[in-house]
Formats: C-alpha cells, sequence, structure tokens
C-alpha cells in the first residue's frame, strides 16, 4: 500500500486496483499548491468523511473528470450529484454500515464533529452525520480515516468490530482532538501498527506541529509516522 498526505485530511491511498482519494480538500489548501488535476489521475474512488468545505474540497471536479465512484453519507451523495455528479456512481452509506466499494469495503463509523456546508450569506445545508471511515482490503492493511473527531468511549467497539492496523488521526485541537487526548485515544483504544497524523499545520487557528501529540504518546511514538506533504509512504 502506498500513502500520500496532501495537507489536512487529504489522502490518496494506492493498492491494487484502488487508487483512492480521502477528503480531497487541495485547490484552497494552504500546505498544498500542486491543484488537484494531476493528483486525480487515474483516481477509483473518492470518500468524504464529511461535509465542510475543508473535507469535500474538490471532490465534484475530481469525480466528473475521472468517473470515480464516490463513497459518502446520502447527504453528501445527493449534494453532489446536484453539483452534476454521476448519480450512478455513488455508493452511500451511514454509521454502521458496510459497502462493496468492488476490491474492498468502506464501514461508517462514528466521528463526534459536525457536516454541513454554506450555501449562501448565513445559510447552511445540513450534510448528514460526520463518520470515520474504515476501509478492508483483501491483500493489504485495514486503515481507518477517524474523519474530524473528538475522543469517545465507543473507540474500544471499533477496535472490537474492525481492528485497524492503519489509524489516521486528527490531532489540530480546537476542531478535533489535541494531540494529548489524540495520543489517549490511540493507546487506550486501538493496537495501530502505524499511526499517521493530520487535521494540523494548515490553519492559524490549528496546532503548527505534531509536536504535542508525539511527546504525549510515549514509548507508543514509535508507531506514529509524521508524513511530508505530496511524498508517498509505503505500508505494508
Amino acid at each position: 500500500m502506498k500513502l500520500t498526505w496532501y495537507g489536512h485530511s487529504a489522502f490518496r491511498v494506492e493498492t491494487g486496483d484502488a487508487q483512492i482519494l480521502i477528503d480531497p480538500f487541495l485547490s484552497d489548501n494552504p500546505k498544498w499548491d500542486g491543484g488537484w488535476e494531476e493528483v486525480a489521475e487515474g483516481v477509483t474512488h473518492v470518500l468524504l468523511t464529511h461535509g465542510h468545505d475543508d473535507h469535500i474540497g474538490d471532490a465534484a471536479a475530481i469525480l466528473k473528470q475521472a468517473g470515480a465512484m464516490l463513497v459518502a453519507n446520502f447527504e453528501i451523495c445527493m449534494y453532489l450529484v446536484g453539483q452534476g455528479v454521476d448519480g450512478s456512481k455513488i455508493n452511500p452509506g451511514n454509521h454502521g454500515g458496510t459497502v462493496d466499494c468492488g476490491g474492498f469495503t468502506t464501514s461508517f463509523v462514528r466521528a463526534d464533529h459536525s457536516s454541513s456546508t454554506q450555501i449562501g450569506e448565513g445559510r447552511n445545508l445540513y450534510m448528514g452525520n460526520p463518520a470515520g471511515l474504515i476501509l478492508h482490503f483483501p491483500d493489504a492493511p485495514s486503515l481507518y480515516h477517524m474523519g474530524d473527531t473528538d475522543i469517545f468511549g465507543d473507540m474500544a467497539l471499533i477496535q472490537e468490530l474492525h481492528q485497524p492496523q492503519i489509524g489516521i488521526v486528527p490531532i489540530g485541537d480546537r476542531f478535533t482532538m489535541g494531540g494529548a487526548v489524540a495520543a489517549i485515544a490511540c493507546r487506550r483504544y486501538f493496537n495501530f501498527k502505524t499511526i499517521i497524523p493530520c487535521h494540523y499545520a494548515t490553519f492559524p487557528l490549528v496546532d503548527p506541529t505534531a509536536e504535542t501529540f508525539i511527546a504525549a504518546m510515549e514509548e507508543d511514538g514509535k508507531s506514529v509516522t509524521v508524513p511530508e506533504v505530496g511524498k508517498a509512504i509505503e505500508l505494508s
């Protein structure tokens, strides 16, 4: 498996025939100046954790160009169909559900956050439940993108049910867990082989580095891989 971070919560996951973009916030991402077109080449799936603009990002443009499958909750799927995305290529789900994505599955799990998009001055459109996404592959490690979330006790059930091996964990504070709390979540509830922090160093309101998280991981810090923007990581 090859994983590439584009800043914030945007990742590309490549394994087998699957070329997956998760939360493709690219064009307006302060950490990424490469646009979305090259990142979207060959993409087979676009997965979205929730409806905020810094996660949906360039999804509509990418889906229309690539003809990829959209995997998201029903409200986000319908919103993007309204933006011109092919309705025959949506694969909606919600908390507790698992969908077959052709070559892998995606399970929707709880995330403690909100989900909406701005549709006018002072107006927001409800975009369904925010979610974490767990990807299970036949010949690659399972991956849990937590989306935007706080810690919650039912993370223990997520570990019991799915046993994810790779954790993509928000650590930036203010809008998600901060580094110290994210470390408690990882150490108390999960047995990740690899932990990749995200949702930091993007905007002034979130933490500028992963240092708080790494320090709080203590002896478990060896499982943390701090990614470089645009540089692929090989995982097995």
